[in-house]
């Protein structure tokens, strides 16, 4: 009798214990956040959030209003949809909301990389001092060569004046960006036949990686794609191997500070094989996508299209080959085009969708604007989604779901940065970069190079879709949350070099 006493009493402790390890005893406590936990245990709202994570968070702000708590695989999420209420998260004076755990265990998971203390401000450290200022003025002048090389072939023959090529927008915008930011960044040998045909493979692999990303960072691949996503993993680490570098001139000086920085830490190399995994996908994985965006924005209203041929017209003056072998463009062109920046500016609002995450230490009292507060729950993570709270609200954009070229233009031609919700003059009306100790760090190379191919694309190049009334395509709604959004669909366009004048 006693035994089967002592072996109830130990199934009951068990059973608790895992209803407890489920979720199903969470409640809510005084001052919280709305809690919805979903009817499934330990899932919670997983599989909606995965599924259409943009139309998930529509109805639950419209289910709780501007903040609540939902619980996603195990984990409690507090979203905070108030912009105006996003200035003490992202200050954090308390230091109570962290950011870098979070991104430890991450790129532990997708790259295999195992950060080290520092390496957060090392990483930012390297950014100041070579993707701003006159580091990135040299950058750009690599980028500008790079790209000629991708676009133009190493002879500068691979194009034919007047003969009209077609190709998938996104793919080509995507293969280009990707291939001269891959030889910009990661160096070039002599010979360059053999250099693009490297990058191009790399390419492959790496959009084979990509699709996989959104499902693999959820864990929610099938046995085979897991062994797919490890075959990858590994010819990354291969194929950017530091050993390779030795092999290479031209590494930029950002990634061999960053490398040298590594070593001086006692950093294995394998290890630095997989930071430089890190780092491409870093620089590469949003760039393309975004220039797709902007593109065929221009594409599908030609009076933006006009702006910004005759904004380029006036700082580049006319558009000459260098011996049909390099694309004759000014650097310092890129600091005069007002409205090729607010075309960018726009194309980021309307195509980014990043969520910032700060896991709580300790619970923590969170003020809103209104001047009510909620008590955060410690180990619980606080969730922004700028997309849907501000880069959609209409309060802050009219009409925001319209492409508007001018939006960030105020009427006597300087960029516009005055922005209210409210009544109030709102400090985060686009967050495309993150913001906070989570911003990107390399915003200023990207965008720049973002800018620069647009620039060439529109100066030397006739530019026109396949089907002028092709629709633009919805997002695919498992980038939600992941940067830069990608279209479920592809666009064909055509594209002709502008003869010689």
């Amino acid at each position: 009798m006693v035994l089967w006493g002592l072996v109830l009493g130990t199934l009951l402790v068990a059973v608790v214990g895992c209803l407890w390890l489920l979720g199903l005893f969470r409640q809510r406590r005084p001052q919280e956040p709305p809690l919805d936990k979903g009817f499934i245990p330990w899932l919670g709202h997983a599989m909606a959030f995965r599924k259409n994570m943009f139309e998930f968070l529509k109805y639950m702000r419209a289910k709780h209003g501007d903040v609540f708590t939902v619980q996603l695989g195990g984990q409690y999420f507090t979203f905070v949809m108030d912009p105006l209420s996003f200035g003490s998260i992202l200050k954090d004076a308390q230091r109570k909301l962290d950011f870098v755990k979070y991104a430890e265990k991450l790129v532990l998971k997708v790259f295999g990389y195992r950060s080290m203390q520092g390496d957060h401000r090392m990483i930012h450290s390297a950014s100041t001092k070579y993707l701003m200022g006159d580091g990135l003025e040299d950058l750009n002048k690599t980028m500008l060569d790079s790209l000629s090389l991708v676009i133009l072939g190493p002879t500068g023959q691979s194009l034919d004046a007047g003969c009209w090529r077609e190709d998938g927008l996104f793919h080509f915008c995507y293969n280009v960006l990707f291939k001269a930011g891959y030889l910009s960044l990661f160096g070039c040998t002599k010979n360059q036949e053999q250099d693009l045909l490297q990058a191009e493979e790399l390419f492959v692999q790496f959009r084979k990686f990509d699709l996989l990303f959104p499902r693999f960072v959820y864990s929610l691949l099938g046995p085979w794609e897991w062994l797919e996503v490890a075959r990858l993993q590994r010819l990354f680490h291969r194929m950017l191997s530091v050993n390779h570098n030795l092999e290479k001139n031209g590494i930029s000086n950002w990634i061999s500070y960053m490398l040298q920085c590594l070593r001086e830490q006692g950093t294995a190399p394998a290890m630095q094989d997989k930071f430089n995994f890190m780092m491409l996908w870093a620089s590469q994985g949003n760039t393309g996508p975004n220039s797709f965006w902007a593109l065929l924005f221009l594409l599908k209203h030609p009076e933006a299209m006009r702006a910004v041929r005759e904004e380029a017209a006036q700082v580049l003056g006319e558009a000459k080959l260098k011996a049909r072998q390099s694309f004759g463009v000014e650097i310092s062109a890129l600091h005069h085009t007002p409205v090729l920046d607010s075309v960018m500016e726009e194309t980021l609002r309307l195509g980014t969708a990043p969520t910032l995450l700060r896991v709580v230490h300790g619970d923590h009292m969170l003020k809103m604007a209104s001047g009510q507060e909620y008590l955060l729950r410690s180990g619980d993570i606080v969730a922004l989604f700028p997309y849907l709270s501000v880069h959609m609200d209409p309060d802050i954009h009219p009409e925001p779901t319209a492409f508007k070229y001018d939006r960030f233009l105020n009427p006597n031609g300087s960029r516009k940065v005055d922005f209210y919700k409210s009544g109030k003059k709102i400090h985060h009306y686009t967050m495309p970069w993150g913001s906070g100790v989570s911003i990107c760090p390399g915003r200023f190379l990207a965008l720049s190079e973002m800018k620069l191919f647009v620039l060439l694309m529109v100066t030397y190049f006739d530019l026109e879709l396949v089907d002028p009334d092709t629709p633009v395509p919805p997002v695919d709604p498992r980038r939600w949350g992941f940067g830069t959004t990608q279209p479920s669909r592809e666009v064909r366009f055509r594209y002709r070099l502008r003869p010689a004048k």
